[in-house]
């Protein structure tokens, strides 16, 4: 059994519990496995252990290996190895920071977008995805914890971007993410995860049909999960700690 492979299983454990202890089916949680800085063999380790959805931050490096990965799928499938047919079901998420210049390369390449905190990305995103490829999943970043350094919308300003998104042509607004202030107080990850609950039911409320939350990492998965989340974005403890040159 590969490290990964034992990672993996421990990752799910603790999901399975935190859906427990909140009187949810397991199925209800969805495990984004975080690759970024990760060799794409790591990938393919996690995607042999049936993982199939993947979180990028970075650009270039999420487009480089979803290119890399799809070619070794196509190299493999002609042999009797047959490791790799999970990859024509990959999901790709973009999760950090986008920048105007590098939304055509997101448009094209990957499948959802978590990190949309202004109307401008979220145009170009619309604009430049090609009408061969099925609508772009997007959610809303809101900075819930009001750090100046974070990105995000103010929780203020969201109903308005949502509407705005909402009307888009090529893109499906599926829900809200988050990356909170990280805390080791339990009681603090819950309040805030709490927050983009609410914030998400107040949508619903309007007459939106949102059904992603995306929040909850390594560290406060259980909280997360607690509080309502659908989706997990879990690096560290499926690839272990990045090492940044």
């Amino acid at each position: 059994m590969t490290t990964i492979q034992t990672n993996l299983q421990a990752v799910h454990a603790r999901i399975a519990a935190a859906c427990v202890r909140a009187g949810r089916p397991e199925n209800s949680v969805t495990l984004l496995a975080v690759s970024k800085t990760c060799p794409a063999t790591q990938v393919i380790d996690a995607i042999s252990c049936g993982q199939n959805a993947f979180g990028e931050n970075y650009v270039q490096e999420g487009v480089d290996k979803i290119i890399a990965l799809a070619n070794e799928h196509t190299q493999l499938n002609t042999t009797k190895n047959q490791a790799l047919n999970p990859v024509l079901n990959l999901t790709w998420h973009f999760i950090g920071p986008l920048q105007s210049n590098k939304t055509r390369l997101v448009a094209e390449y990957f499948d959802w977008v978590q990190s949309i905190d202004r109307l401008k990305i979220a145009e170009r995103l619309s604009m430049q995805r090609p009408g061969y490829l099925p609508p772009l999943q997007v959610c809303i970043q809101v900075n819930i914890s009001s750090e100046a350094t974070k990105s995000g919308c103010s929780p203020t300003d969201l109903p308005v971007l949502a509407r705005a998104i909402r009307a888009l042509p090529g893109l499906c607004l599926r829900g809200l993410m988050a990356i909170p202030e990280p805390s080791d107080d339990e009681a603090l990850q819950y309040r805030q995860f709490r927050q983009l609950s609410d914030l998400l039911a107040q949508l619903n409320a309007e007459g939106f049909a949102l059904d992603t939350l995306s929040m909850g990492m390594s560290h406060d998965l259980e909280m997360a999960i607690l509080a309502g989340a659908t989706m997990v974005r879990v690096g560290t403890a499926i690839f272990g700690e990045r090492v940044i040159a």
